[in-house]
């Protein structure tokens, strides 16, 4: 069992844990949730004993190897399968004295151990980690100077997978990793065979390998049984009886500080108005169960146009001429299509991302686009090209020329910048706000289609679902390169492998392509490639309906959005005012020095509205979907 007993650590003054304890049980997969900031990497630290504490202990069992990645990428002429067999430090050193007893004895002992621990068997499984880690036959024997920061890494990732610890600690293991090794490093994980904490964004990772999670949070950490789905009804629950509570308690305050209010000044009632003031002052405030409201992500919508947006015929991309890296690339991509790119890193995907975002001309045959089209293009890169010392409003207005001031804040509220958000210079942003302000600036014209390369690096768990939700509710095309699964599974209908310089439709889901990989499963045959192509041509047809049925049910649509866009105006409103009942200091300026008892009439009023504004909402809806079905 690891127990961390009131674990206190500070950084830069700033209390980052604060007084966190938990037991993690023995052999337990346990993963770390939170909040971008909230502690996550620096309790992992603190595991690994690479961090002091300011008070508290960590208690592992004696004897326990821990296995932690190294936050430098080796370099040097050593070749990622070397790095690998030598990370297995037993081995190394048995192998040695193997070659210097001469005591027969000796010798029997060191090689009972070599054979306990399989060391004959090592080059194999070295070989097949960096095989599921992205490296081929060729690229394990290179030298490491030849690889890129991220592929060092990997081999880092691969040596810490090869030891074996006891209690395997790993910080964001897939951060480096495209989809494919993702699957096969989570398809390892399920299968090691002791203790581990992972630290992850990636949702199906931690469904599918953790049996705990550790939720990160104001300096605490709470356990909760179960993989990340299950974290999330457990804590639904929690907050729910935590602000049943609150709710509660304040009704009770209310109660105690009104017979103060009205009794403590008359003679015959003054002992019993001490009591009840007695009684507010041991009453420990219960916080309120808030949500963060800056965590928005809201895609303008783009005004409609006729299909198809853009197409190829026989296109070949690249970036030398005469070399494509890409050819005879035959598709079309439609407003509603919703579109993943799959294949290994430097397969081609982002070179073909930059085509469709006319970064890149075709080498070879054509590629029409509509006239009108308008194209938001994230590239991998887009977060670290922002100007470290402008500020999100100099940002937007530097783009938007001419816009109104109101138009340049809207649409930066629309990511969840207001207020004094917007005047932070860069450099003091999160990595996901950036990431945040990054979208913001390449959809302020309303795109047709959204091309998102890689757009979760910089993103929570949490930060990551709002970005789920708002690419389901954008109107145009989108193009995805993720190795996020479950951002692929929930906005993504069409799969687009990117293999030995084509690009072609994959007639699986992904669960089929993970199989693939795996060896679980054979390649899609042709008769279904053939069946998916038949459907694909029907395609035509249907959005030809598609467009009917959209412009019978307009107004309803835009009955709905107006509702909805009313109801959360309303909801955000409620949280200011909540925030400024339960948390003062973080009050917005309109609601600063009001009473109590006057946020409470607001909050009243608010609710109303709110009530009216669903009302309305769930009228327009259900003629909109009687309309649908008839």
């Amino acid at each position: 069992m690891l127990n961390l007993n009131s674990i206190t650590a500070r950084l830069g003054g700033q209390t980052i844990l604060d007084g966190a304890t938990a037991s993690l049980p023995t052999r337990s997969r346990v993963g770390i949730v939170g909040r971008n900031g909230a502690g996550k990497s620096t309790l992992l630290k603190i595991i690994a004993g690479e961090m002091d504490l300011d008070d508290g202990s960590v208690e592992t069992p004696r004897n326990t190897r821990i296995g932690y990645v190294a936050q430098e990428a080796p370099g040097g002429t050593a070749t990622p399968f070397e790095m690998v067999l030598a990370a297995d430090e037993e081995r190394v050193e048995l192998l040695a004295r193997a070659e210097q007893v001469t005591d027969a004895t000796d010798i029997a002992d060191v090689h009972e151990r070599l054979n306990m621990i399989d060391a004959h068997g090592a080059p194999a499984r070295a070989s097949r980690i960096l095989a599921g880690l992205g490296f081929d036959e060729e690229a394990q024997h290179q030298p490491m100077s030849s690889f890129s920061g991220g592929w060092r890494m990997r081999v880092s990732l691969a040596g810490l997978l090869f030891s074996r610890p006891d209690l395997l600690l790993l910080d964001e293991p897939s951060n480096h990793l495209d989809l494919e090794a993702s699957l096969w490093l989570e398809s390892f994980l399920k299968t090691y065979p002791a203790s581990m904490v992972i630290v992850s964004h990636e949702r199906d990772l931690l469904n599918n390998v953790a049996d705990h999670i550790l939720h990160v949070q104001g300096g605490k950490i709470t356990l909760y049984t179960g993989g990340y789905d299950a974290f999330e009804r457990q804590r639904s629950e929690r907050l729910n009886q935590i602000e049943a509570m609150r709710r509660s308690q304040e009704d009770k305050r209310a109660k105690l500080q009104a017979y103060v209010d009205r009794w403590r000044y008359k003679a015959h009632t003054a002992k019993q108005a001490q009591s009840r003031m007695k009684a507010l002052d041991r009453m420990e405030p219960i916080a309120a169960a808030m949500e963060d409201p800056t965590l928005r992500f809201d895609f303008p919508n783009p005004d409609e146009l006729r299909p198809p947006l853009i197409v190829a015929d026989d296109a070949a991309v690249g970036y030398v001429a005469d070399t494509p890296i890409l050819s005879k690339l035959n598709f079309r991509i439609d407003p509603d299509d919703r579109i993943a790119f799959l294949g290994r890193n430097g397969n081609g995907k982002t070179t073909l991302a930059r085509l469709l975002a006319g970064q890149l001309e075709p080498m070879a045959g054509g590629m029409t686009a509509s006239g009108k089209l308008r194209v938001g293009y994230f590239a991998q890169h887009q977060v670290e090209e922002l100007i470290a010392d402008d500020t999100p409003l100099q940002h937007m207005a530097r783009l938007l020329g001419d816009a109104k001031p109101g138009v340049v804040r809207s649409q930066l509220g629309r990511f969840g910048f207001s207020g004094e958000k917007v005047h932070l210079e860069v450099r003091k942003l999160s990595g996901g706000e950036r990431a945040r302000l990054a979208l913001a600036l390449i959809t302020r014209d309303a795109p047709h289609i959204l091309i998102l390369d890689e757009p979760t690096n910089h993103l929570d768990v949490d930060a990551r679902e709002a970005l789920v939700q708002a690419l389901n509710a954008f109107e145009g095309a989108v193009v995805v390169v993720s190795h996020d699964r479950h951002l692929l599974e929930m906005t993504a209908d069409r799969l687009v492998l990117i293999d030995a310089g084509r690009a072609e439709e994959f007639a699986g889901s992904l669960d089929d392509y993970r199989d693939q990989l795996l060896g679980r499963g054979e390649k899609k045959p042709s008769a279904a490639v053939e069946e998916k192509k038949v459907k694909r041509g029907n395609k035509k047809d249907e959005r030809r309906a598609a467009a009917q049925e959209r412009e019978r049910t307009k107004h309803l649509r835009d009955a709905v959005r107006a509702a909805e866009k009313g109801m959360a105006m309303l909801t955000e409103q409620r949280t200011e005012v909540d925030r400024a009942m339960f948390d003062p200091d973080s009050a917005s300026k309109t609601y600063q020095g009001k009473s109590t008892a006057d946020l409470m009439k607001l909050r009243g009023e608010v609710e109303k509205k709110l009530e009216r504004a669903e009302a309305v909402w769930l009228e327009a809806s259900e003629a909109l979907e009687g309309l649908s079905a008839s």
